[in-house]
């Protein structure tokens, strides 16, 4: 089968053909885990696609909050991507450094959190635009300010109250995106957590399974994205709630279902970085 919503791909041959039109903008999302000697804005100085604005989530959040890269208020979000040049009227193209289904997605998904649809993930990101040779630039970004419309959209997100309330319900599947060690316990977190495991009745789905063992930087065809979600127990005909270690790769699940249809997934924003610290909430090991 095709994808459902192909438009929230782009490819790299799309990108170099409409890369100086008027309305598009281009988003470096690199990001690095916890404890890596990577720096991703030294990175994306030192190389980048022409014409792209650096897009941080570490700062482009809640800081407010001891927890990482939460989604800021509607006024933060707008007031720091209107200085990256990014705002009404433009078709947004995510990318990054590991393919574009680590923060990119996750940026897709923060775009429509705040109600900008007009965005995509350029398929394969940076590693398929080098593979390519197609032309690269370096030093720091010089966008034009432009204005930005926040308007939150609530049914895309999840909060640990409703998560809690879940448990309960059942009306939602949570699915985890973490590796399987991870999830069962068995190895720790990037970060620090109290304790170790899964929400209770999660499944287990690693973003690994999503992607095209080819190359291991674009997402697999329809057919077998589909299959890998039946081969975790996912129930395609049931709403869906993405979940992770701190909702970067939550938001590759929600990206997936959205390529097969399923437009409106939510993440749990807070993830194991909120669940596993807290003394009041449940684990499976």
């Amino acid at each position: 089968m095709d994808y459902a919503n192909p438009d929230v791909l782009v490819s790299t041959e799309w990108l170099a053909k409409h890369l100086n039109a008027p309305d598009v903008r281009v988003v470096d999302a690199s990001w690095q885990l916890p404890g890596s000697e990577q720096n991703a804005l030294e990175e994306f100085e030192n190389l980048h696609i022409p014409g792209a604005v650096y897009f941080d989530v570490d700062d482009i959040a809640d800081t407010d909050v001891d927890l990482p890269h939460m989604l800021p208020s509607p006024e933060t979000f707008s007031s720091k991507v209107r200085k990256l040049g990014l705002g009404d009227g433009l078709k947004i193209v995510v990318y990054d450094s590991s393919g574009g289904y680590l923060a990119a997605a996750r940026v897709w998904w923060m775009f429509r959190v705040f109600g900008h649809d007009d965005v995509a993930v350029l398929n394969g990101g940076l590693p398929k635009w080098q593979e390519e040779n197609r032309p690269l630039e370096s030093g720091p970004a010089r966008p034009r300010e432009r204005h930005f419309t926040a308007r939150m959209d609530n049914t895309l997100t999840r909060d640990l109250g409703q998560i809690t309330a879940n448990l309960e319900s059942r009306r939602e599947q949570v699915v985890d995106a973490r590796n399987r060690s991870r999830f069962s316990g068995t190895k720790p977190e990037p970060r620090p957590a109290k304790r170790l495991g899964h929400i209770p009745g999660s499944v287990n789905l690693p973003i690994g399974a999503l992607m095209d063992p080819a190359d291991g930087f674009t997402l697999r065809p329809a057919d077998d994205i589909a299959a890998a979600f039946e081969r975790a127990g996912v129930d395609r005909g049931k709403p869906v709630i993405a979940t992770c270690g701190s909702g970067i790769t939550a938001a590759v699940v929600a990206l997936a279902l959205y390529l097969l249809g399923h437009k409106d997934v939510p993440v749990y924003d807070g993830s194991w970085a909120e669940w596993g610290n807290r003394d009041d909430t449940p684990v499976e090991i």
